[in-house]
C-alpha cells in the first residue's frame, strides 16, 4: 500500500467539521466542563476535607503527635526515647492535678511543662513573647488569661492556686508569652505552661506517685512521632515491648498508650465496611461522567453520520475518521477541562466549610491548590472523554457510505428490518413510542443520565433523614435539661464540695413549664466491695483500703433518672428495687450502645456485699449490706460522673441509697419542661448560673438538636449541589438528544407534513416523545434510587452510631412534575428553533 502524507488534510477536515458544528461544540464543552467540575469538586472536597478534618481533629485531640505514652516516669522515658522507630519524642509533665482559682470553675485549667518538641506537637504558636525560661515565667492561652484578668503583655503578673498531691499551694508568676485560644479544641480547658527551671526547683514536690495512688501530678506524657502515620498502633506497641515494657494491664511494667485518632489514614483502612459504599458512590460519579460524555459524542456522530459517509465515498479510511473524532474530542477537552477545573475547585472549596460546620465548626479550611487535585481531575476527565468518544468513533468508522447517506435517526441497524403492521392506524402516541425505539441505545443513555441526578438526590435525602435525633440526643441527654455543679461538667465531681444545691433545684421547679425532675445522688470514698478472684485486671486500677476492699461508686436515682436507665440483661423491676434487696450493676457502652460485658464483676442473681463507711473513710462506723444483682444497666454520661478510680458501679433507688449514707449528696438533677417553654427555661438557667449561683451550671439537649439539624442541612447542601450539577448535565443530554432527533429527521417531518400531518400534530408527537422520556426516567430513577438506597445509604447508616436507616422515595416523586414540564417544553422549544425552512426546502435538502 502506498503511504500518502495526508495528516494535514485530516487535520483540516477535523477542524472545518469542528467549526461547522457550533451548537454541538457548545453542548459538548458544557458537558465536559460540568463533568470535570464534578470530578474536581469531589476531589477537592475529598482532599480538602481530609486535610481540614485532620487539622481540626488534631486541634481537638490536643496535638499532632501520632502516639502517646501515658503516666510514665523519668526512668521509663529515658529507656524509651532512643528507640529506632521514634523520629521525635516530646517530654510533657503535669505540674498540678488541678488549678483551683475560682475563675476556672466552669473552664478547667491545667498546669504543665512542655519541652520544645512538646510545644511544637501541641500546636502552640506564640502570638507574642518567648517560651518560659526563668522559674517564675509561664505562657498561657488568651482565654485563660482573660479569665484571670491578666493583660496580654510580657511581664504581666498572675497568681495560681495549685493542687499538688492533695495539698493546696499558691504561687506568683509573670507572663513571658501567650497564644490565641483554640475554639476548635475538643474540651474547653485552659493551658498554662511553666519552665524547666520550675520543674527542677520543685523536684521533690513533683515526685512520681501515679502507680501507688493514681495521682497524675509529676507524671510524664510522652508524645511520639514516627516516620509516617501508617501502622501507628503496631509501631507504638513495638516501641513499648522492645524497650522492655509490657502491654498487659496486669503486668508491673505495664505502660498505658494510645494513638491519635486525628490521623484519618488509619480510620479508613481499618473499616472496610465504610469504604465499600464510599467506593460505590465514587464509581457512580465516574459512571455519570462517562454516560454524559459518551452520549454527547454518540449523538454528535449520529447527527454527522452522513458527513462521515460522504468522506468515505471519496476515500477517507476508517482510521482517519476515528482520528478526526478523537482530535475533536481532545480539542473540546482543551476548552472544557480547564473551565471545569477552576469551577470545580471553587465549588469544592466552598463546600468544605459545610462539611466542617458541625463537629468542626471552628476548623479552618487549610486546602491549598494542590497540583494533585488538578492533575487527578484532568486525567479522570480526559480519560473519560477519550473512552466515551471511542465507541462513537468506531460507529462512524465502520458504517458503510450507503448506510450513512441514507441515514434517518435509528436507521443504521444492521440486518433486515421487520415490517410492522398495525390495525390501529397512525396514532400519534404510538408513533412517538416507536420513534424512541428506533435508537434504543441513545434512549437508554438519556434515561440513565437524567436518572443519575435524581438517584443522587434521593440518596442524599435518605442519608439526611436517617440521622436519628433520638439516638444522637440520648447519647448525652436523657431529659431536656441536666443541672449540676460546674465541677461535675468538668469531670471533677467527688462529693459535698461539688453538690448541686437545693436552692438551684427549687428555682428550676418554680419556673413555668417545669414538668418533672429527679435527683441523682452519689459521692466518692463511700462504698467498697471484696476483690473477686476472676476479675484481677479490674482491681489493678483501684487502690485497696485498709481492709483489702476496693472502692466502688453507688448512685441513688429518683424516679425520673431511674426510669431512664438502659437495661442490658436481667430485669428492671422497680418494685424489687424498692424493697432494698436488689441492686443494678453498671456496664460501660461503646459508641453504638453495645455493652462491654467483660467489665462486669457480677452475674445476674449473684450476691454482692457493699461495705459502707457511713460518711468518710476515717469514720469508725463500718456497715455491710447484701444485695442481689437484678440486672446490668448502661453507664452513660447522664447517670455517672464521680471522679475517682472505681472497681465497678452500682445503681439503687434514691430512697434505698439515702438509708446507706449519713449525708446524701445530690450529684445532678435531671428534668423536663413543656415544649413551649424550652427557650424560656434555657434563658433562665443561663442568667441564673451567671448571676445568682455562678458555681452551678447546666446542659441542654437542644444544643445537640441544633448540631444535628445543622448536619442534616450540610448533607442536603452538598448532596443537593452535586445532584444539581448531574441534573443539569442530564438535562443538556436530554436537550441534545431531542435536538439531534429533530435535526436528523427534518426530511421525515417534511414528508409527513406533505401527506397531511399538521404542524400541531407534529408538535404533539414530539411532546409525547418528551413525555415518554419522563415516564422512562421516572421508572428508571425509582428502581435505581431504591437500589442505591439499599446498597449505599443503608451500609453507610449502619456505620454511624447516630443513624437509623430509613427507606424513602418521596424526593423523586416531588421532582417528577419538574421533569414533566421539561418533557413538554423542551421539544416544543427545540422544534420551534429548527423549523425555519419550508416543506419544499426541507424535502430538497441533501448532505
Amino acid at each position: 500500500m502506498i503511504k500518502v502524507k495526508n495528516s494535514k488534510a485530516v487535520r483540516n477536515l477535523s477542524d472545518k467539521s469542528f467549526k461547522a458544528n457550533k451548537i454541538r461544540n457548545i453542548i459538548a464543552i458544557i458537558a465536559i466542563a460540568l463533568t470535570t467540575l464534578l470530578f474536581t469538586s469531589v476531589f477537592t472536597m475529598g482532599i480538602g476535607a481530609m486535610e481540614s478534618f485532620q487539622q481540626a481533629t488534631m486541634r481537638q485531640a490536643g496535638g499532632s503527635g501520632q502516639g502517646y505514652l501515658k503516666y510514665i516516669n523519668d526512668e521509663e522515658f529515658n529507656h524509651i526515647k532512643d528507640h529506632p522507630l521514634i523520629k521525635e519524642i516530646a517530654y510533657s509533665r503535669l505540674l498540678s492535678g488541678k488549678v483551683t482559682n475560682e475563675q476556672f470553675l466552669k473552664r478547667r485549667a491545667e498546669f504543665w511543662y512542655h519541652d520544645d518538641v512538646g510545644l511544637k506537637l501541641g500546636l502552640i504558636e506564640l502570638e507574642k513573647g518567648h517560651k518560659p525560661v526563668a522559674e517564675n515565667e509561664v505562657i498561657a492561652d488568651s482565654k485563660t488569661l482573660q479569665l484571670l484578668g491578666t493583660p496580654l503583655k510580657e511581664g504581666a503578673p498572675l497568681s495560681l492556686k495549685l493542687e499538688v498531691h492533695g495539698k493546696m499551694v499558691q504561687r506568683e508568676f509573670i507572663l513571658s508569652g501567650w497564644w490565641k485560644s483554640d475554639p476548635a479544641a475538643g474540651i474547653a480547658r485552659g493551658q498554662i505552661y511553666a519552665s524547666k527551671a520550675y520543674v527542677d526547683a520543685h523536684a521533690e514536690e513533683l515526685r512520681y506517685t501515679y502507680k501507688q495512688d493514681h495521682d497524675m501530678t509529676g507524671a510524664i506524657n510522652a508524645t511520639i512521632m514516627f516516620d509516617n502515620s501508617s501502622n501507628m498502633r503496631e509501631n507504638l506497641n513495638k516501641v513499648i515491648t522492645e524497650s522492655g515494657y509490657s502491654l498487659d494491664k496486669n503486668a508491673p511494667n505495664y505502660i498505658n498508650s494510645n494513638v491519635n485518632w486525628a490521623y484519618l489514614s488509619n480510620t479508613f483502612s481499618s473499616n472496610p465496611e465504610a469504604v465499600f459504599p464510599l467506593a460505590i458512590g465514587l464509581l457512580l460519579i465516574m459512571l455519570t461522567g462517562y454516560l454524559i460524555i459518551y452520549n454527547i459524542f454518540q449523538i454528535s456522530v449520529m447527527r454527522d453520520i452522513r458527513f462521515f459517509g460522504l468522506l468515505k465515498t471519496i476515500g477517507t479510511t476508517s482510521r482517519q475518521i476515528s482520528r478526526i473524532i478523537r482530535r475533536q474530542a481532545l480539542f473540546l477537552s482543551l476548552i472544557g477541562v480547564p473551565i471545569g477545573l477552576l469551577g470545580g475547585f471553587w465549588v469544592g472549596k466552598s463546600l468544605i466549610p459545610l462539611l466542617l460546620m458541625n463537629n468542626y465548626r471552628h476548623a479552618e479550611v487549610t486546602l491549598s491548590p494542590s497540583p494533585w487535585i488538578f492533575i487527578g481531575s484532568a486525567l479522570f476527565a480526559v480519560i473519560t472523554v477519550m473512552i466515551s468518544a471511542y465507541k462513537p468513533s468506531r460507529i462512524a468508522a465502520t458504517v458503510s457510505p450507503i448506510e450513512a447517506v441514507r441515514y434517518v435517526d435509528g436507521a443504521t441497524q444492521k440486518g433486515k428490518k421487520k415490517l410492522k403492521k398495525s390495525t390501529n392506524g397512525a396514532k400519534i402516541p404510538l408513533m412517538a413510542r416507536v420513534n424512541l425505539g428506533r435508537n434504543k441505545r441513545r434512549t437508554i443513555l438519556v434515561l440513565l443520565s437524567l436518572s443519575l441526578g435524581l438517584v443522587l438526590l434521593n440518596t442524599t435525602f435518605t442519608l439526611s433523614q436517617s440521622l436519628d435525633m433520638n439516638k444522637y440526643v440520648s447519647k448525652s441527654h436523657d431529659t431536656d435539661f441536666l443541672i449540676a455543679h460546674a465541677d461535675y461538667f468538668q469531670e471533677h465531681f467527688t462529693g459535698p464540695d461539688d453538690a448541686t444545691t437545693e436552692s438551684y433545684i427549687q428555682a428550676v421547679q418554680a419556673q413555668p413549664g417545669f414538668e418533672e425532675g429527679g435527683r441523682l445522688y452519689s459521692g466518692s470514698n463511700l462504698f467498697a466491695i471484696e476483690h473477686k478472684e476472676n476479675k484481677e485486671g479490674k482491681g489493678e486500677i483501684v487502690t485497696p483500703d485498709a481492709r483489702g476492699n476496693l472502692s466502688t461508686v453507688v448512685y441513688g436515682l429518683e424516679d425520673l433518672p431511674l426510669h431512664r436507665l438502659k437495661l442490658i440483661d436481667g430485669e428492671l423491676d422497680y418494685g424489687k428495687l424498692a424493697s432494698g434487696k436488689y441492686i443494678l450493676e453498671g456496664v460501660s457502652l461503646d459508641g453504638y450502645d453495645n455493652p462491654y460485658m467483660e467489665e462486669s464483676i457480677y452475674k445476674v442473681g449473684e450476691k454482692v456485699t457493699l461495705h459502707n463507711y457511713m460518711g468518710t473513710a476515717n469514720a469508725q462506723e463500718y456497715t455491710s449490706h447484701e444485695f442481689t444483682v437484678l440486672g446490668h444497666v448502661g453507664v452513660k454520661l447522664t447517670n455517672s460522673g464521680v471522679d475517682v478510680p472505681t472497681y465497678t458501679n452500682f445503681y439503687l433507688p434514691a430512697d434505698i441509697y439515702k438509708t446507706l449514707v449519713k449525708k446524701p449528696v445530690v450529684m445532678s438533677y435531671a428534668f423536663n419542661v413543656s415544649d413551649n417553654k424550652e427557650k424560656t427555661m434555657e434563658s433562665f438557667l443561663k442568667n441564673y448560673t451567671e448571676i445568682k449561683e455562678p458555681t452551678m451550671h447546666y446542659k441542654s439537649k437542644f444544643t445537640s438538636i441544633t448540631t444535628l439539624s445543622g448536619m442534616q442541612k450540610t448533607i442536603l447542601m452538598i448532596g443537593g449541589t452535586l445532584s444539581i450539577i448531574i441534573g443539569v448535565i442530564g438535562i443538556i443530554n436530554f436537550a441534545n438528544a431531542l435536538l439531534t432527533s429533530i435535526l436528523t429527521r427534518h426530511q421525515e417531518f417534511a414528508i409527513l407534513q406533505s401527506i397531511g400531518m399538521t404542524n400541531k400534530q407534529l408538535k404533539t408527537m414530539l411532546v409525547y416523545e418528551g413525555m415518554y422520556y419522563v415516564l422512562g426516567t421516572s421508572i428508571c430513577s425509582i428502581l435505581l434510587g431504591s437500589l442505591f438506597s439499599v446498597l449505599i445509604a443503608r451500609p453507610l447508616s449502619a456505620q454511624i452510631w447516630f443513624m437509623s436507616y430509613r427507606f424513602i422515595i418521596w424526593p423523586l416523586v416531588l421532582v417528577l412534575p419538574v421533569l414533566l414540564v421539561l418533557g413538554i417544553c423542551l421539544p416544543l422549544a427545540i422544534y420551534s428553533l429548527s423549523d425555519r425552512k419550508t416543506i419544499v426546502e426541507r424535502l430538497r435538502t441533501e448532505e
